[in-house]
């Protein structure tokens, strides 16, 4: 594999991130995940408005304006010659000093990697609730795509453990928020149904693009939702997955549904 790492294109094998570099030792830093289709970069504009928005929020510099990150992710591209895949941007605060207060003057790690797009859809899940984390809706980075995903990794441990394929985040006062890796709904009655960023749910890219066709519209949900919906399924950069059963209870006919199959070709 070739990687971009803050201005060149280098072997894998040779990339170094420095052992001061706050990403790894605080989580201080966001990725966004790009799908590539037909060796297009899809959805540019919302991921790079994402990623600086949450640059804002926690003060975290941006090393080039969206031409030169937009150049640095084909250029990943082409050096992995990618067709059809995921590139992950990863941007951290740099090396720094001890301490939790960021120093000014930080030298940011932009950081991108390619992989292949596996050709077959993912299998139906049979998700969990999970019941060893919440999602913390309250705090400002349940909107952002932050390097700190260790409550999603103590959830899909509690999935495997339980023998499910993943596992849902509920928030501190038991509504639906998302599942470890992407965004979440429900059908109900025909209306399709995903929590609000407010209950906790990552303002997602394809998410943002359902609510603003009329394809979803935001509803809070708690988990009794899923004995009334017809079907329900997840989304993410890398497409849609259906979510066949829940705590041991399948939804609807425990198949994946019309309104995911109608879903697949425009995600």
């Amino acid at each position: 594999m070739n990687v971009y790492l803050n201005d060149r294109i280098i072997g894998a094998e040779s990339a170094r991130i420095e052992p001061t570099d706050r990403g790894l030792l605080l989580g201080d830093g966001l990725f966004e995940t790009i799908a590539v289709f037909g060796a297009k970069l899809r959805r540019l504009d919302r991921h790079f408005a994402r990623l600086r928005g949450g640059a804002r929020v926690i003060g975290l510099p941006v090393p080039t304006d969206d031409e030169g990150l937009a150049r640095a992710l084909a250029e990943t591209r082409d050096a992995n010659e990618i067709v059809d895949g995921l590139l992950r941007l990863t941007l951290t605060r740099g090396p720094a000093l001890r301490g939790v207060l960021p120093a000014p003057g930080a030298r940011p790690t932009l950081l991108i990697t390619a992989s292949p797009r596996d050709t077959a859809s993912p299998s139906p899940a049979r998700a969990v609730i999970s019941t060893a984390t919440r999602r913390n809706e309250h705090s400002p980075l349940s909107r952002l795509k932050t390097l700190n995903y260790l409550d999603n990794v103590i959830a899909r441990r509690e999935a495997e453990a339980r023998g499910a394929d993943e596992a849902i985040l509920i928030n501190t006062v038991g509504r639906l928020a998302e599942t470890t890796v992407a965004n979440l709904y429900v059908v109900i009655v025909g209306e399709t149904l995903t929590p609000p960023v407010e209950d906790g749910a990552l303002p997602g890219v394809v998410r943002a693009e359902l609510l603003e066709s009329g394809l979803a519209a935001e509803r809070s949900l708690n988990p009794d939702a899923f004995r009334h919906a017809s079907e329900a399924f997840t989304t993410n950069s890398g497409g849609i997955r259906a979510i066949v059963a829940v705590d041991g209870r399948a939804i609807g006919d425990g198949r994946p549904g019309p309104v995911q199959a109608s879903l697949q070709a425009i995600i």
